[in-house]
């Protein structure tokens, strides 16, 4: 048996066309880390604490960090260093039973630099009822473009919560935003840091805001190890890198995970067919018109055309300091609920 951990893998890079690669794996460690040939390393030679105080826990050799949830507060921390390129990844364990309410975020912002023009890509993985699976969904913004989320919702096919699991699956990519002239300024493309966070996020998280956070089951853990922060730091007001990263950015585009091979393509075709029950293209409640970018195929948007009475909490930015703050909550009818 192998302990079930589940590797969250950001990835963006720089390329032609620019992309950003979004990963989501479950794998044992050992296999998670060889796969892209990449080392780990502690808490402490990446990261700092956001806040929380004691809800963040560090074990006593640093590679692991817990991140705790309770009635008072949730907890968080920021990567020391910003990155406007490169692949992170942890692997991440969820609290178990009873999870609705809760949103724990593995994601990218500036906020605390470009306060009106930040740039965001998110993981944020919802709690449920107990007995039912937690969901997760990817999301960016660039250039504060926050009045337009570009939020895909999915499945979870394993318990994250388990300490034991027999479970292996490839490096199959969840999504792939490609830089576009459509997309214009929208398209995050500023350094950014890496975060982790664990918060009440009550008002929209589970079935739109339906069950609450039950303080009965506090305190909420979740678990962070094998950190991996591969990337050139960069300074976010210089205009041009320096020649190290130069060469870093090199090695990334070269690297495996910095492309998608035909086989991972059709595993990524096949895996949003099965998984994926939401996409803000074919939301027609919050997008009469769809945005730009979105290219729409008729079988999916016959796939999602009652899907579009979801809630969102929005951007992470400003509420990283005070967990159990109320997210800006986009479309309020859940008269119909995907989530279930």
């Amino acid at each position: 048996m192998v302990t079930n951990k589940m590797d969250c893998l950001c990835c963006w890079s720089l390329s032609k066309p620019f992309y950003l690669l979004l990963f989501l794996l479950s794998f044992p460690r050992m296999i998670a880390s060889a796969a892209f040939n990449l080392s780990t390393i502690s808490f402490d030679e990446g990261y700092s604490p956001l806040f929380g105080d004691g809800n963040l826990v560090r074990s006593p050799d640093g590679r692991t960090a817990r991140l705790l949830l309770d009635r008072f507060t949730g907890a968080g921390f920021i990567s020391s260093k910003m990155y406007k390129y490169g692949f992170f990844s942890a692997n991440i364990k969820l609290p178990g039973d009873y999870t609705a309410g809760l949103c724990v975020a593995f994601y990218t912002s500036n906020g605390d630099v470009f306060e009106k023009t930040h740039d965001e890509l998110d993981f944020e993985f919802l709690g449920n009822t107990e007995g039912k699976p937690w969901r997760f969904q990817t999301n960016l913004y660039g250039n504060g473009s926050t009045s337009r989320g570009r939020e895909e919702r999915y499945r979870l096919w394993f318990d994250p919560s388990k300490q034991f699991h027999r479970f292996y699956i490839d490096d199959v990519p969840i999504r792939e935003v490609i830089r576009s002239e459509e997309m214009g300024g929208e398209y995050p493309s500023k350094p950014m840091s890496l975060y982790a966070t664990i918060w009440d996020a009550s008002n929209w998280a589970t079935s739109g805001g339906k069950y609450k956070v039950n303080y009965k089951y506090a305190p909420f853990v979740s678990e962070f190890k094998d950190f991996v922060l591969e990337g050139c730091p960069s300074d976010p007001i210089e205009e041009f890198p320096s020649v190290e990263c130069y060469e870093s950015y090199s090695r990334l585009e070269s690297a495996d995970y910095a492309t998608i091979t035909r086989r991972q393509r059709s595993a990524m075709r096949k895996f949003r067919q099965r998984y994926m029950y939401y996409s803000y293209c074919y939301d027609s409640l919050r997008y009469p018109v769809p945005p730009p970018e979105c290219v729409v195929i008729p079988s999916e948007k016959d796939r999602f055309r009652n899907t579009g009475r979801l809630r969102f909490g929005g951007s992470h930015q400003g509420r990283k300091r005070r967990s159990r703050r109320r997210g800006r909550v986009q479309v309020s009818s859940i008269e119909y609920d995907p989530d279930v």
